[in-house]
Order: structure tokens, then C-alpha cells, then sequence
């Protein structure tokens, strides 16, 4: 048995070039990047979410043939929450960190 990848996730856990050219901020590694790929892996977790909603309206109506599918969506959709929401805690107490250590 395989298990497929979840689609567009994998760019939410993608190195962001953190020790790259200084920004008009002038933080290294600040182009955006991570909050650009936060912000798709959010968008991604939206249509997922919006697909399972959309398969449990037609399994209460019993317009859906297979049951299975709402199921198989709506886990994805609750994984995919979950990791984009690991990964935006990680970045929140990475960030905490460097606060406290430049005090």
C-alpha cells in the first residue's frame, strides 16, 4: 500500500533561503519567502477544507456514490491543517528565540 504525498504542502517545510541577501529590511533571509509559502500552504488548506465541505454536504444528500472519498478528504484536510499549523508554531518560537537571545 502507498501512501500519496500531500499536494501543495511540501513548499510550507522548504528551506527559505535564511542566510540570503540582505532585504529592504535589511534582515538577511526576509524577502518574504517563508510568509509567501505560509500563505499558499494556507490557501491549499482552504480548498481542501472547501472540497471536504462541499463532499459532506453530498454524502448527507446522497448525491456521493463513494463515502469513502469525503473521508479520504477530509483527513487530508485535517493533516494538512495540522502541519501547517506546526510549522507556523515552529517559526513563531524560532522567531521568540532570536528575540530573546538578541535582548
Amino acid at each position: 500500500m502507498t501512501i500519496p504525498a500531500i499536494s501543495g504542502v511540501g513548499g510550507a517545510v522548504a528551506p527559505t533561503g535564511y542566510m540570503g541577501a540582505a532585504s529592504a529590511t535589511g534582515v538577511p533571509g526576509s524577502d518574504g519567502a517563508f510568509a509567501s509559502t505560509l500563505a499558499s500552504a494556507v490557501d491549499n488548506v482552504q480548498g481542501l477544507q472547501s472540497t471536504s465541505s462541499e463532499l459532506a454536504v453530498k454524502a448527507v444528500s446522497g448525491d456521493l456514490a463513494d463515502v469513502h472519498q469525503y473521508t479520504i478528504a477530509a483527513t487530508e484536510a485535517a493533516v494538512t491543517l495540522e502541519l501547517v499549523s506546526a510549522v507556523r508554531n515552529k517559526a513563531v518560537e524560532a522567531f521568540t528565540e532570536i528575540m530573546r537571545m538578541q535582548a
